[in-house]
């Protein structure tokens, strides 16, 4: 079998491959402080519509057949890759592909995430809303937990890799040679990670195409052959944030927002956009706040700043990311924040508008909550009050008269029932 000739690569076979893969090699920065760097797509490779009308471009992508036979999927950077059958043991790093395993009913194919306890627990704090839908995280492997081998590649003998193999390449003691050994000898892979910023891929992938988080997730529901479970999902997004963007206030009058966390020295705050393009984002985007770091221009989609520079943009609204997840005391940080001489005259802080976030490695399940929970964050006049979150809560219960998007209808979708 043979791989696309764009990426020069020579032609494999083995008697255990049950696919054709092409293309291979990504890279990462900071996890939890912001991950890669911002990068040169040109501007008619910038998202020019907001995710309420996204192109899903799948249908003729993936071959119409029986079950019985052969079917192939294509996607940037990998090519087209073709499958006998429908994968049953899944690898993955990052949660967004482990929240899409579990929407198209696919969730115990599931072998490794990364952090399973941190993601996994978040995870399962929005499920607790969808009747029958959960993440069974504790045997899972953290795939980055002492860094990524092949020797668990091998181990773990996966049917398809939910991760991106230019940046794979880039983590240490790996280079393209390595991901198409695993390619060849193991399976495929199939993941699109430069698309959470926008960020440029590494040498050799001047082609990379780039998706937001709905046409990513349509592409894997094709790996599954799950076409109308995405199609169910994605058109209870495009209500969701149709619904939400007509109602928002001219800008103007919207409140100037960061995303923003803590870091741990407790003198400083890794910064993040919001509004800027990349599937990273696809929670705070769609709602249009006034990003109060709108003109800083870092070299990653991140920076970092001290209380004094946070104190002269003086947000409005600061949402702590991470806050929703294990790894992170709101109750701590907010004290922290009060406690300090500067930080205690900040707007957002006086008028208690430090907000639990959840995680920017968000899925499609993860996104209609964080959307809605973002909306009643920066516009509570609009949408209701965010409730109070107390560490280590499942996401707050929503009188059924203001919840953002139907639990009932997505938790059907999702367990098919």
């Amino acid at each position: 079998m043979a791989r696309d000739s764009q990426v020069g690569c020579s032609q494999v076979s083995s008697a255990r491959r049950r696919f054709i893969a092409a293309g291979t090699s990504v890279a990462l920065g900071g996890l939890l402080a912001g991950c890669t760097g911002e990068g040169g797509s040109s501007p008619d490779e910038t998202e020019t519509q907001s995710e309420t009308e996204t192109q899903r471009q799948t249908e003729s992508e993936s071959e119409t057949t029986t079950a019985a036979e052969s079917y192939s999927v294509s996607m940037s950077p990998v090519g087209t890759v073709e499958f006998d059958t429908v994968p049953e043991n899944v690898f993955t790093v990052f949660p967004q592909y482990a929240d899409m395993a579990v929407a198209l009913g696919r969730g115990d194919a599931v072998n490794s995430v990364y952090v399973p306890k941190m993601s996994g627990t978040t995870m399962n704090h929005y499920y607790h809303h969808l009747d029958g839908v959960s993440f069974d995280w504790k045997e899972l492997s953290d795939p980055l937990n002492g860094g990524l081998t092949k020797e668990l590649l091998f181990e773990l003998d996966s049917d398809v890799h939910l991760a991106d193999p230019a940046w794979v390449s880039t983590q240490d003691n790996w280079d393209e040679s390595d991901t198409e050994d695993i390619d060849s000898q193991v399976a495929p892979w199939f993941g699109n990670f430069y698309s959470g910023t926008r960020a440029s891929p590494p040498d050799g992938y001047q082609n990379y195409e780039y998706y937001d988080l709905w046409q990513l997730f349509g592409k894997v529901a094709e790996v599954f052959r799950e076409r109308e479970r995405y199609e169910a999902l994605a058109a209870v997004h495009d209500t969701l944030v149709s619904s939400v963007q007509e109602r928002l206030p001219p800008e103007d009058e919207r409140p100037t927002a960061v995303r923003a966390t803590l870091a741990g020295d407790g003198e400083s705050f890794y910064t993040y956009h919001l509004n800027k393009p990349g599937y990273w984002l696809a929670d705070t985007r769609p709602l249009g706040a006034n990003d109060a770091f709108a003109e800083q221009d870092w070299s990653d989609l991140w920076g970092t700043v001290d209380y004094e520079t946070m104190l002269e943009a003086d947000p409005d609204v600061i949402l702590h990311l991470w806050g929703a997840t294990p790894n992170y005391s709101m109750a701590d940080t907010r004290a922290s924040l009060e406690d300090h001489p500067v930080g205690s005259q900040l707007t957002a802080v006086k008028n208690d508008r430090v907000y639990a976030s959840g995680m920017r490695y968000q899925g499609p399940i993860m996104n209609l909550f964080q959307i809605e929970m973002t909306a009643k964050q920066l516009y509570p006049d609009l949408f209701g009050e965010w409730p109070t979150y107390e560490d280590g809560d499942h996401y707050p219960e929503i009188p059924e008269g203001e919840q953002l998007f139907d639990r009932e209808k997505v938790a059907s979708i999702v367990t098919g029932n």
